[in-house]
């Protein structure tokens, strides 16, 4: 369902200017599922832009349906923490921070936090605890920044 909507969404929302950061869809359990929509703009996001792009979205989702239960739609910016959802966004913030869930474990581990080294091959490396962890997009539930408010690097 998600690469349906990216493909659905993501040239309206350029077209308004914006970048289109990534999606998701939660709470399938409750009776209203959430879909989350994050953009952002060198000159950052302000409400007025969620609500422009959440008006744009509306209408397409009314008109093609795509999604058949009941949910509500969230337009927002992917802040600092920012979920990773692209190659080329991991590729953008390598010496950073990153929070790993793993869909399926590597070594016994599914959750990971260290530094992103480099993006190659389809797969992330990242550092922890001195250890090199190559990990697959393939194999990425969900991926964020951590901000370290105490680097000179937050903020970045």
């Amino acid at each position: 369902m998600h690469s349906n909507l990216v493909d659905l969404l993501k040239p309206s929302i350029e077209a308004l200017g914006y970048e289109f950061w990534g999606l998701e869809f939660a709470g399938a359990r409750s009776n209203k599922g959430t879909l989350r929509v994050y953009i952002d703009h060198e000159q950052g996001i302000s409400v007025d832009d969620c609500e422009k792009v959440s008006r744009q979205v509306g209408r397409i989702l009314d008109v093609e349906d795509p999604i058949k239960s009941e949910y509500m739609l969230e337009v927002s910016s992917p802040g600092l923490d920012r979920t990773l959802f692209f190659p080329h966004q991991y590729a953008a913030y390598c010496g950073e921070i990153l929070s790993v869930k793993a869909q399926l474990p590597i070594d016994g581990q599914r959750n990971f936090k260290g530094i992103l080294q480099k993006v190659v091959d389809n797969k992330i490396i990242i550092t922890e605890a001195n250890k090199e962890v190559s990990i697959d997009f393939s194999n990425i539930q969900k991926a964020h920044l951590v901000i370290d408010w105490n680097s000179e690097r937050s903020g970045t």
